[in-house]
Order: structure tokens, then sequence, then C-alpha cells
């Protein structure tokens, strides 16, 4: 098992403890927490790696497709992941908006990453809003949507403290000599370039107006969710409404 199956396999490792029945609440969270903290620093050994070799880490794309129903929210949680990892992402949708997908761009370890974590916390989200009471007399897509924007809020926030705090405890240098700071940064640049240079006409999204009262209960359990590979059955879930 090379040096990267076996971090990734700790991970796993952590996660099927925290989310064992006999673990106490209180172990569960210490087992997520760890989890989360040692896939921060994976991506900051993997770029340490990398830095002066680009065929050991490369530009790359992949197009991950992003099912109805809510499938723009859904696209939401999967941007604000991508965007703490350094990534620049795409919205693409065919006719009237049918048969999204996102487009993620950057380093290929972190699009690894950004997946890994989507398919986790995609499926989290999908429970989480299922089990959410919706208030009597509101119209209960208008809360799941803002149920999973809230929820992708916190997540976005969280995955970016995490980063941070894992480049900040790096105290080794790369091969060729450069600190965290510096490689990491070096990296956003050449993902910046090399997406201006192959989306140069690239519109925005329209703003949203979601009337829904799920923000805050969406993003409570943003705060509670795993930060890691929870399970790798179904990348999108399924709500029925």
């Amino acid at each position: 098992m090379s040096s990267t199956d076996a971090k990734l396999a700790v991970i796993r490792k952590l996660l099927a403890q925290a989310e064992d029945a006999a673990a106490s609440p209180a172990e569960a969270e210490t087992f997520t927490a760890k989890a989360a903290e040692l896939m921060a620093r994976y991506g900051v050994d993997r770029a340490m790696l990398a830095d002066g070799d680009e065929t050991a880490d490369g530009i790359a794309d992949r197009e991950i497709p992003v099912d109805p129903p809510y499938a723009r929210d859904k696209f939401g949680l999967l941007a604000g992941i991508a965007r703490a990892m350094g990534l620049r992402v795409v919205h693409k949708s065919g006719y009237r908006g049918r048969d999204t997908t996102a487009l993620l761009f950057g380093f290929a370890s972190d699009i690894e990453r950004a997946e890994i974590l989507f398919t986790s916390l995609l499926l989290q989200a999908v429970r989480g809003v299922l089990a959410a009471r919706v208030p009597p007399g509101e119209h209960v897509a208008a809360y799941r949507r803002s149920w999973i924007v809230g929820f992708s809020a916190t997540i976005h926030h969280r995955l970016a403290e995490a980063e941070e705090r894992a480049r900040a405890q790096t105290t080794s240098t790369s091969a060729a000599g450069r600190s965290a700071e510096v490689v990491l940064a070096d990296r956003r640049r050449v993902v910046d370039t090399r997406f201006a240079e192959a989306f140069p006409r690239l519109g925005t999204m329209g703003p949203r107006y979601l009337s829904g009262s799920g923000h805050r209960e969406g993003a409570a359990a943003g705060h509670r969710a795993d930060l890691g590979v929870t399970s790798l059955r179904s990348r999108q879930g399924v709500i029925d409404r």
C-alpha cells in the first residue's frame, strides 16, 4: 500500500469508528474531527510532494453530474467544497436547466478530495433534509432549498478553516525548498491563470431568492456533519419532493 493509500485508509477507519453505534457522541465527534484534520493535511502533503513536478499532480478537470431535485442547491454544496480546496467550478446545464453538471478545474489531487467529500456530504445532506420537520403551512420545496443552502454555507466555512489550519501547521519544506504557504499560494495562481485561459468568456449565475425558513436548521446540520468519507454507495441520494 502506498503512503497516499495508507493515509486515506486511516481516514476511512476513523470515520467507520465514528459511525459505530457503540461509540458515544463524544467519541464519534473526536473520530470525525480527526478525520477532517487528516484530510486537510493529506491535501497539503500532496501539494508539497508535487512541487516543481507537474507530472506528479497536474492541472485537470472533471465533470460531475448533479441530479434533481434541487440540483442547483446541490451544485452549491459541491462548489463550496471545491472552492475551499482551491478549485474553480463551472455550472453547466442543459435545456431549461435540465441535466445539471459541475465541472471541477484545478489540480488532480484536489479534485479527488473534493469529489470524495461531496459524495459523503451530499448523502448526509439528503438524510438531514428528509429528516427535518417542515413548519406547518410552509412549502416543502422552499424549506428544503433553504435548508441545503444553509448546510452548504456552513460546510464551506468549516472546510476552509481546516485547510487554513493544515497550511499553517506545516513546517516542512518541499523538495524545491519552499514553504507550504508559498506552494499553496502558487498553486492557486496557477489554477486561476489556467482557468482564465480555458474559459475566457465565462458568464455568472443569477442571484437566488429563497423564501424557505430552513437555513438555520441546515446550517446547524452542517456543523454536525462528518467532513470525510462516510459512504461511496451513492453520489446523489434521493429526495422525493
